[in-house]
């Protein structure tokens, strides 16, 4: 069980609840088609977006498997929200996470996603007791392998043709990380 102390504070970013102040800035980046690319669901309109937000807005600690950290990503000089992070208890018998994120372009290449993620590697492992976290990529998005790689994720396999998204055969790729490999 985890129920993190909030704010989750890093050297440039505060991790946070979402609140439904939130929508306007989540909606600018869940509206584009750049940034729905390689996810699942297509670029989201207002409403849809508020009904994801409602359920981030619950997603606040780890009780038990299938639970999910989803975190607001803000600037921590300005509280300006620049993406989400995500940490889900997918077991709890075999103690596995999985991480994921989403930034808002104008916010790439600044390393911002890899600094959140390791905050959530880090509650994973040390509050939750995790043995494994890993990360699920469409393999075309090599810019979030690189984030992966950053953390020294290891690349485990790469599932050819695994699933039919959006209307075309999608390759997945997987990272991982042990707890032994872990270093905070």
């Amino acid at each position: 069980m985890l129920k993190p102390d909030y704010p989750i504070t890093t050297p440039r970013l505060l991790l946070r609840p979402f609140t439904p102040d939130d929508l306007d800035a989540l909606h600018a980046y869940e509206s584009r088609p750049d940034v729905a690319r390689y996810l699942y669901w297509e670029p989201r309109d207002r409403d849809t977006t508020r009904t994801f937000l409602d359920k981030k807005i619950t997603r606040t600690s780890l009780l038990d498997e299938n639970d999910a950290l989803d975190l607001a990503i803000t600037l921590r000089h300005t509280g300006q929200l620049i993406g989400q992070i995500l940490l889900i208890w997918t077991s709890k018998q075999h103690r596995q996470g999985e991480i994921g994120y989403v930034l808002h372009p104008d916010h790439h290449g600044h390393g911002y996603a890899p600094e959140a993620a390791h905050e959530m590697l880090r509650l994973g492992f040390d509050g939750l007791g995790l043995h494994r976290i890993t990360g699920r990529l469409d393999a075309r998005n090599t810019a979030s392998a690189r984030v992966l790689e950053k953390l020294h994720m290891r690349h485990e396999a790469t599932l050819i043709d695994n699933e039919f998204v959006k209307g075309e055969w999608s390759s997945e790729t997987i990272y991982a990380i042990l707890d032994s490999e872990w270093t905070p």
